[in-house]
């Protein structure tokens, strides 16, 4: 009796225990990556009336929701919907439906031609009546920018068509026998243009046009230009203005091989465009220029090759594009150098096989040959800026080889703009990146140039009434302006009693600047940002500075920057409300303010919360808001809200799974540094942690990370580093300390704070202290490197991208942008301070390669040989090491990848190589094949060894 009693009481508490188990959450595995949604496109009507976003999954299928402001219950949901827009007049949306993912992929698996891939479809929902209508076989579509409800959609070739031409292709090379019909079926003239569908969405008028080409409205949504494709001959190939108003088409031009660059001016009354009739297969176009009076019709053509005005020797350039002044008195456009004839390139007696194949590094070169290589193609491309006064019909030539630089604003409307020449300095600039560049002024009527400003060490910038030129002088950590009337220059920071340099700064670099809000209506004030707080500054009386937060920011540790709510604002108005975004340094919390440019009263706390907001966005005509906020654990999800954000309604449910998954919680570490410096780090633990449970702990570092501790982190496949909610939720601690660095000591610097805090963890209790690992990516796999030769306290380590010998790294090539490495060293991330041959011996005792004999630690080192930034020989050198010294060591090589893997199914293979690796040395799990066996290169492509050892 007692043992059936005994028996009975286990199955109970196996039943309870069962059912206790079943209701718990589940831990992330690699296949949940595909499914993880994000937003992207949140929009809202000028009107405030409407709001949409965009959702996509990692991989599959996207979808488009679009709602009312007023009613988010009342939505549309358009499954596959992509890149999305609201009309100007906000009374209807328009977007493509892209084909389904799987269909796609299935197609792909049958290696279907690209002519039989599904083709997108459109969408247009009109937001009074929610009716929606579709088109199918879509190439693209267009409204215009600013007014109007008209649309246009560009359709693909019909597959009749392409049948047609298919068959008319293959017959043009058979020969007919006396046998075949005499019967002759009218030919199917072949063409690259489709059909154009142009329309109103509330009058109903449309116009269709056949065989177009490329297309595009007028701002203002009167006009539009559409180009004809030539079918079997020129003679029907040509440009066309359209009145939308009148339905009238207008002939500009008939007959050209090519026509390119299309641009209306800001009141349409104007019309620009490229021509050419060379050839499709010349090597050399030449290019005429045309302009329109659209009102007129008449068409001028206004510069070519030859024109008065424009560089010498040189052509009009078709790879510059079309600009206006906001009054429509000048046209900017691009002259590039006539085409070179090279005698040994054009010898047609010498074989490809004959010829040397080198490059040639000079050292006089301004450019070393890597950087040549990595812009010869921008360089091939490149235009010089002129203008065409369209009164006067002058042309002047603005930029030269000898200013090649001049900043054309998005709306044109002063009659100067700021050139700058680095050409001087740019020898020195693979070991400077902080070379000077000289400024000058240049007159749009006259083409004259004003040397305002020599080897400036900052970005210049012209005021919006064009009174001041500023810029952030790093070598004196003050803003800079110059008068443009009277030529004076002023330190605009002299009444300023707090850096507006980065305080932080800790790389043997100039610091730079805290940044600037902009200019006050008419150039009277210039805001400028400390570390916390924002001052307004009269260049005629710089000293009397004014702190508009009241000094707040610095008095709390709360970082106010100034929110931009007009898009298109040029001045800052000072009698509008100063909306600020606030973070607090020491908590990471934030929110907004609203602050007083006239008063400089303290700023009111609008809303302020443990949440990371980003993407404010306001309707141009109301105070309807939307915004995004996050933690680690809530999603970043779109609230509703206006200006005074007493109530945010959330709209969208980003990752409803997450609810089922055993995620985490993120908090702040504060700990201090070996030198006694107060730092801060972020420590993951499980959703289900158990404070009397050892946790094995991933400890990772990238310089300073703790202000991103409410920062949401999607699970997905790993490009480089840990995913950490993948590792929180499968029963990891994660830690991610911040650094400090001194210059010279790099690797001490990072043991001197990652060790204090991983340290101040391990005291909580909850750590098991023999099962910690290391990982990091490129600066952190360095210092990943480094550590394992200085302590052994890891079982195990992964380093991407290491840089293990800075000897060997300093004479290297950043191969992305084709940079000498000898800047990082010198000045930034590396923070040595000086040259190879100054210190020597740092370089030696930073350098990890030189004591690997002291690594006991198993490292995974992923390395891959298309790195632009890390020489790969470095990931080399310490697995050759390591290999030499006897210690386990596994290289990861992705063949034709980057410093960060850009190829998914890469980062896929990377993220479960990684969970395979410290799920190994930290949980004890079996090792899979491929640690075990390796991978020989017979078995390349055959097998992947995930398989696990039994």
């Amino acid at each position: 009796m007692i043992f059936k009693k005994t028996l009975l009481s286990l199955f109970c508490i196996t039943l309870i225990a069962t059912s206790s188990f079943s209701q718990q959450k589940r831990s992330l595995t690699h296949e949940d990556y595909d499914g993880w949604e994000s937003m992207s496109s949140t929009q809202i009507t000028d009107d405030g009336k409407w709001v949409g976003f965009s959702i996509q999954p990692q991989e599959g299928d996207a979808r488009v929701e679009i709602f009312p402001y007023s009613d988010p219950s009342k939505r549309t949901i358009i499954h596959r919907g992509s890149g999305y827009n609201f009309s100007p007049s906000g009374i209807f949306a328009i977007g493509k439906i892209v084909p389904e993912a799987d269909t796609v992929r299935m197609m792909k698996l049958r290696k279907a031609k690209k002519d039989e891939m599904p083709k997108d479809s459109l969408f247009i929902l009109d937001l009074n009546t929610g009716q929606m209508e579709k088109f199918a076989n879509v190439k693209s579509f267009s409204i215009p920018e600013k007014e109007g409800d008209w649309y246009a959609i560009h359709f693909e070739k019909p597959e009749k068509q392409k049948e047609e031409e298919k068959h008319s292709g293959e017959e043009k090379g058979e020969a007919k026998s006396e046998s075949d019909s005499t019967e002759t079926k009218p030919k199917e003239l072949k063409t690259d243009g489709t059909r154009l569908l142009v329309k109103s969405h509330s009058s109903g008028t449309e116009y269709t046009f056949e065989r177009v080409e490329s297309y595009g409205f007028s701002k203002d949504g009167n006009y539009m230009h559409y180009v004809l494709a030539e079918q079997d001959t020129l003679d029907n190939a040509g440009l066309y203005l359209l009145d939308l108003n009148s339905g009238a088409s207008t002939t500009l031009s008939e007959g050209m091989t090519s026509y390119s660059k299309m641009k209306f001016s800001p009141q349409s009354n104007y019309f620009s465009y490229l021509s050419t009739g060379d050839s499709t297969k010349a090597e050399k176009k030449y290019h005429q220029a045309f302009l329109t009076d659209v009102k007129s019709g008449e068409v001028k053509e206004f510069a070519n090759k030859e024109s008065e005005g424009i560089l010498e020797g040189g052509r009009i350039s078709s790879d510059a594009s079309f600009a206006f002044s906001e009054d429509e008195s000048r046209l900017f456009f691009g002259v590039a150098e006539d085409y070179k004839d090279y005698p040994y390139e054009n010898d047609t007696t010498i074989l490809d096989e004959e010829r040397p194949s080198l490059d040639i590094w000079g050292w006089q070169d301004a450019e070393i040959q890597p950087m040549q290589l990595n812009r010869k193609s921008r360089e091939e491309r490149r235009s010089y800026l002129a203008t065409y006064d369209i009164s006067s019909g002058k042309i002047t030539q603005l930029e030269d080889k000898e200013l090649k630089e001049i900043s054309l604003p998005s709306k044109i409307k002063l009659d100067m703009a700021l050139g700058t020449s680095n050409d001087a300095y740019m020898r020195a600039y693979s070991w400077d990146i902080q070379i000077g560049r000289d400024i000058y002024l240049v007159d749009f009527a006259t083409g004259k140039r004003k040397l305002i400003k020599e080897n400036a060490s900052g970005y210049p910038s012209l005021s919006p009434q064009g009174k001041f030129v500023t810029w952030y002088e790093s070598r004196d950590s003050t803003w800079m302006a110059y008068e443009v009337g009277s030529g004076q220059m002023i330190n605009l920071s002299q009444g300023i009693d707090q850096p507006v340099y980065d305080e932080l700064n800790d790389q043997p670099s100039l610091p730079r600047s805290y940044g600037s809000a902009g200019w006050l209506k008419d150039d009277e004030a210039f805001l400028i940002y400390d570390r916390y707080d924002i001052w307004k500054v009269n260049p005629k009386n710089p000293s009397n500075a004014i702190n508009i937060t009241a000094g707040k920011g610095r008095e709390n540790k709360v970082e106010f920057r100034r929110v931009v709510l007009d898009r298109e604002e040029e001045s800052i108005d000072p009698e509008e409300d100063l909306y600020l975004r606030a973070f607090n340094e020491q908590t990471k919390d934030s929110g907004f303010y609203l602050g007083d440019i006239s008063s400089g009263a303290e700023p009111e706390e609008i809303l302020m919360t443990a949440h990371y907001y980003f993407s404010l966005a306001k309707a141009k005509e109301s105070d309807e808001v939307l915004v995004r906020r996050s933690t680690f654990e809530e999603n970043p999800d779109l609230y509703l809200t206006d200006l005074d954000m007493d109530d945010l309604q959330k709209v969208s449910n980003l990752n409803p799974q997450q609810e089922e998954i055993n995620w985490g919680t993120v908090e702040l570490v504060d700990y201090l540094a070996s030198d006694g410096t107060p730092l801060q780090g972020l420590l993951y633990k499980p959703e289900n942690f158990d404070p009397n449970k050892e946790y094995p702990m991933m400890v990772y570092f990238y310089e300073r990370n703790s202000d991103n501790l409410h920062r949401y982190r999607s699970p997905a496949p790993s490009a480089s580093v840990i995913n950490i909610p993948y590792f929180v939720s499968n029963e990891y601690v994660v830690l991610v300390p911040d650094i400090k660095y001194e210059l010279g000591l790099p690797g001490p610097s990072a043991f001197n704070c990652i060790i204090p805090a991983v340290q101040e963890v391990v005291g909580m209790g909850f750590v098991d202290e023999e099962n910690m690992a290391i990982q990091g990516q490129s600066w952190g796999g360095y210092q990943v490197a480094y550590l394992i030769t200085q302590t052994n306290m890891f079982k195990a380590a992964g380093a991407g991208a290491p840089v293990v010998n800075m000897t060997s790294a300093y004479g290297g090539i950043r191969w992305g942008t084709g940079m000498s490495r000898m800047f990082q060293y010198e000045q930034t991330q590396s923070r040595i301070g000086g040259t190879l041959w100054d210190k020597p011996l740092y370089y030696i005792e930073n350098s990890p390669l030189f004591f690997m004999d002291r690594v006991e630690t198993p490292v995974l080192i992923m390395h891959n040989d298309e790195d632009g930034a890390v020489p790969w020989y470095q990931g080399i050198e310490m697995f050759m090491a390591l290999k030499r010294l006897n210690q386990p060591a596994w290289l990861l090589q992705y063949n034709g990848e980057d410093h960060n893997l850009r190829q998914r199914k890469n980062r896929k293979d990377l993220s479960i190589r990684l969970s395979q690796f410290f799920d190994h040395y930290l949980k004890g799990a079996p090792a899979p094949l491929w640690m075990t066996e390796g991978l020989p290169a017979v078995e390349k492509g055959k097998t992947l060894k995930y398989e696990l050892e039994n």
